[in-house]
């Protein structure tokens, strides 16, 4: 009896054993398995390398960045400067216009591989994107016909004003204090709110200064910037949050160009100087 119940006792204990071994087995396969499916591979920089392609998407009509010239080819500052990185890493620059108001989706959908266009680095951004270090410094300021009675930003008060629809510069001035005290016309792009300056449709434009200053300086524009602007901000370049190995190889060569001279080189035949901020 003592015996028939030892064994019993034994044999049920044993297989509680064998049974915690093969659970702990089948947990250990389990949580493996998800741990390699739930691991993402990043093969963003390797895509771009076997497509031979690397798709820019810009707003082909913000000058000096990435524009559409007299010969309707797409040129600018950042254009040269895409160009030689893309020289570096074997591979041939698409340049693809989009709507600026939905540069995201474009991002994101995969029709382009980075949004390179003098884009303001904002918290909104940098939470939708995975953006490379700041590259360029700007300031937001007011354009206004060289001849208007308007000096500084207090003029303004009753005016119309012109800005880009979907940029950081239309998020700036409806929320500052002048914001609420002129007229916003938003308008597709900077070169249009300009042209509508031009014939007096609006009494000044809030844009980029870079731009402001490459119209004045370069362009020929009879326009004045006013003394006061509203908020500086940096130049980045956008990628979609997952392509962090597509992102660092561009971001690293950025870096041997600011410090083998081709950077430098480029933005002086721009602006005149080496204005960027790559460290």
């Amino acid at each position: 009896m003592k015996k028939s119940l030892f064994k019993r006792i034994f044999t049920a204990a044993a297989a509680a054993s064998l049974l915690t071994v093969a659970c702990a087995g089948c947990g250990k396969t389990s949580d493996e398995g998800a741990s390699s499916s739930t691991a993402a591979v990043d093969n963003s920089l390797k895509n771009v390398k076997d497509s031979g392609k690397f798709v820019l998407g810009l707003d082909a009509t913000f000058k000096p960045m990435g524009y559409t010239d007299e010969n309707d080819q797409i040129v600018g500052f950042d254009i040269d400067v895409a160009e030689e990185v893309c020289k570096r890493m074997g591979v041939e620059l698409v340049k693809q216009e989009i709507n600026w108001d939905t540069k995201e989706e474009d991002l994101n959908a995969g029709r382009i591989d980075c949004i390179w266009n003098g884009m303001s680095v904002s918290k909104d951004r940098a939470e939708a994107m995975n953006l490379s270090e700041p590259y360029m410094e700007n300031i937001m300021t007011f354009v206004v016909p060289a001849d208007s009675s308007v000096e500084s930003m207090d003029d303004l008060k009753g005016k119309k004003v012109g800005v880009q629809s979907g940029s950081t510069a239309e998020d700036i001035l409806v929320g500052s204090d002048i914001g609420l005290l002129i007229t916003e016309q938003p308008m597709a792009t900077n070169v249009e709110a300009l042209q509508q300056m031009e014939l007096d449709i609006v009494d000044a434009v809030f844009l980029d200064s870079v731009v402001a200053n490459y119209e004045i300086t370069s362009m020929g524009k009879n326009y004045k910037v006013l003394p006061d602007g509203l908020e500086e901000e940096s130049y980045a370049i956008g990628f979609r949050k997952k392509d962090q190995a597509l992102r660092d190889e561009v971001q690293k060569i950025l870096h041997e160009m600011k410090e083998d001279g081709s950077l430098a080189k480029i933005s002086t035949e721009w602006f005149g100087s080496d204005i960027t901020t790559v460290k």
